[in-house]
This record gives structure tokens, sequence and C-alpha cells, in this order.
């Protein structure tokens, strides 16, 4: 198999382990953020701090371990769902804090726009149905100065039989000394009386329609929820229902729904309502804005985990480099001093594979090369009576390409043997 250099300074593996840097900081600040709407700030803090680190330990330990990997990648699930889930909350909340009272602004004012339109609706009935009554009282008025008898007759209209009634009922309690007929008596008086008071619900009708066709004209749809909550409250309760129900005979109607406050406010009081706001959206109507920020949060901690996976090995060493390394060390030498004299001892088979006596092995050496064998990086074969070990291409490629930047040890070895 194909193995890459470990060489830590070449420029692209220094480029991999800034962006992995880089990442796991902005990840790390997201879940400080998130973590900040619940907790105190030390607390976020050194959480945060130990979720993001141990994320980005975890991914290098996958990276380059070879037993309990599935142990790891536990570890890592559970501590990227803490991660992903604060991270959520605090792009959300950031994103919305922009977003959210432009949006919760204009559906408020949709609602108040339906809100007025039915109260017009209302209006505009009880208005007409009103100038009718005061014209038909100011008639009755009049016919009964001249004729008299009018509460007596009856009326299909009910506001105006009403009124009849009313004058007639009121006229039993008069004296035989105020007999009924024409002239300007009692009965008429009252039918004038009721003439006024209808002409004053008329023109209440008619301030109210002109009221709320005012502000329907002036509402803005980004303007704060408050001011137009406040300005329709204003509105909507200097309407005379009472004059609408009696304009309308009594017919049973619903009010426009006022709009509750707790349903349009465009900024949360705490963070941990923004924290409950963010999840109770997402899991109940979410939008195109929860899904981007769950899945930008879930693309920093799978992106830091794959820049971790892949870049960790190359700063820690394979397991190749380190069977090497451990080797150098039985014989007290230098991983690339062992390395060099190592390689020496290779000679090519006729297929131009490279191998080594055994007997020429020292300690170390034998060491690594049974341990290669054990991992099928090498074969023990037998020629002409002595034993040979053949090295997997991948394994002469690796020793090799360690010689590339030659470190101290090697150089001073190199000027000594000179």
């Amino acid at each position: 198999m194909a193995q890459v250099s470990p060489d830590v300074t070449r420029p692209m593996v220094k480029a991999l382990f800034v962006a992995t840097c880089l990442l796991s900081v902005v990840s790390w600040y997201t879940t400080e953020q998130g973590m900040a709407l619940y907790l105190s700030t030390w607390f976020a803090l050194i959480a945060s701090l130990g979720v993001q680190g141990a994320l980005v330990f975890v991914a290098w330990l996958i990276g380059f371990a070879r037993s309990r990997r599935a142990l790891l990648g536990v570890v890592y699930a559970i501590t990227a769902m803490v991660s992903i889930a604060f991270s959520y909350v605090s792009l959300y909340t950031w994103f919305s804090a922009r977003e959210r009272p432009a949006a919760v602004e204009r559906k408020l004012y949709d609602e108040l726009n339906g809100s007025l339109g039915k109260a017009e609706e209302f209006l505009a009935a009880a208005t007409g149905e009103s100038q009718k009554h005061v014209l038909a009282l100011e008639e009755m008025a009049a016919a009964e100065k001249s004729v008299g008898f009018i509460s007596r007759a009856q009326d299909t209209d009910p506001y105006l039989a009403g009124v009849r009634a009313a004058v007639a009922k009121e006229a039993q309690t008069y004296s035989s000394a105020y007999p009924e007929g024409s002239g300007s008596g009692l009965r008429y008086t009252a039918f004038d009386r009721y003439t006024k008071l209808a002409r004053q619900s008329a023109e209440r009708l008619q301030n109210a329609q002109h009221a709320v066709a005012g502000f329907r004209e002036q509402l803005k749809p980004l303007e704060p929820t408050e001011n137009q909550l406040r300005d329709f409250r204003q509105v909507y309760d200097a309407i005379p229902w009472n004059d609408v129900q009696d304009a309308l005979h009594g017919a049973k109607f619903t009010r426009p729904l006022v709009p509750n406050y707790s349903d349009f406010v465009d900024r949360t009081v705490t963070g941990q309502e923004d924290m409950l706001v963010a999840f109770q959206e997402l899991f109940t109507a979410p939008t195109a804005r929860h899904v981007f920020s769950l899945l930008l949060a879930a693309f920093i901690d799978i992106i830091v985990f794959l820049l971790a996976f892949a870049s960790g090995p190359y700063f820690f060493g394979g397991s190749e480099q380190r069977w090497v390394a451990a080797a150098a060390a039985l014989e007290g030498w230098d991983e690339q001093v062992f390395v060099r004299d190592f390689l020496r001892k290779l000679t090519p088979t006729v297929r131009g594979m490279a191998r080594v006596a055994a007997d020429a092995l020292s300690s170390g050496e034998q060491q690594l090369c049974l341990l290669l064998v054990s991992k099928r990086l090498a074969i023990l074969q037998e020629d002409d009576g002595k034993k040979f070990y053949l090295l997997d291409q991948s394994i002469h490629e690796l020793m090799l390409e360690s010689l590339a930047s030659r470190g101290l040890p090697l150089r001073a070895s190199a000027t000594i043997r000179a």
C-alpha cells in the first residue's frame, strides 16, 4: 500500500493543521456562545473549552490509534452532539437577532390588517344603519308633532320598533292631563330625545370608522411590534361596540381578536428563552433559517473531525514510524541514523524487491523485521541456506522518505564518517 511521508514541515500538512485549528476556534466560539445563554460566563468558557478539546484530541486519537476506535467514536459522537446543539442555538440566535424581528413585525402587520378590515366592515354596516335610524326618528318626531299617535304604530326595523315601544311605555306613566295627539307634547319630546341619541351614536360610529381607516393608512409593516400593538389597542378600544351592536339590530357578531403580545415578541428576555425558542421552533415549525443553522453547526464539527483525523498521524507519526523509533531506541541510536544503517543492508531480489539478510541485522533491526512479518509487511524467505527478510514496498518507501530532511544527528554522523 502507498504511504504518505510523515514530514510535518510540508506546506500542505501545515495548512491542514492550521485549518483544523481555525475551525476548532470557530466551533469553540459558537459552542461557548450557546452555553453562555444558559450557564454563567465562566462555566460556559470552561465547559466549551473541555468539549472542543475533547473533539479535537479524540479525532486525533482515532486517526492513529488501532484499538478502541469504537469507544473513541462513541465519545466523539456524544461530545459532538453537545457541541452541535449549543452551536446551533448560538448560530440561530445570531441569525434571528437580525431577521426574526422583521419577520415578526410583518406577521403582526398582516394580523392587524385582518382585524382592522373586519372592524371596518362592522363599522361601515353599523354607520349605514345608524344614519337610517336618525332619518327615521326625525320623521317620527315630525309626524308625532303634526299628527300624533306614532308610538302606537308597528315597525319592521327592530331598533325603531324598540324606540316606539319605549315611548309608548313611557307615555303610560303620564297622567290624563297629557292626552295623546298632535302638537309639541311629551311624546314628541321623547321621539326628539331618541333622535338626538341616535345622531350622537351615528357620529361616534363615523369617528371610529375614520380612525380605523387612518390607522390602516399609517400602519407600516416594519414598525416595532410594541408601537403597532399600542396604537392598535388605542384605536380598537375607542370603537363604540355597543353602538355597533345596537345599529346592527342586536345581531350576534364576533369582535375582531386583539393579537396577544406574547405571540409577536420580536426579542427574547433571557438567554434561556432563546434556547427554548430555538429548539421549540426547530421541532414544531422549522424554517430555512433553523435548518441552515443546524447544518452549519454540524458541518463545522464534521470538518474539524475529518481534518484532525487526517492531520493527526502527520504530527504524532503513523504506526510504522513509531515502530522504527522504538527499534532505534533499542540500539540507543537516533531514528534517522538507525534507518540509514538499516537501508544500507538492503539488497535487491531478482524481481527488484528489497531484502535484508537475517544474520546481518542488529537486535533493534531484528525486532523491527519480526514486527513487520507479523503485520504482513514483510516475509521471511530462505535462499541457499540463508534467511532473508523481504520487505513490502511501502515500508521501503517510508524509510527512504524519512531521510529526505536530514536531522542534526544524521548530519553529524555523516561529518564524522567523512
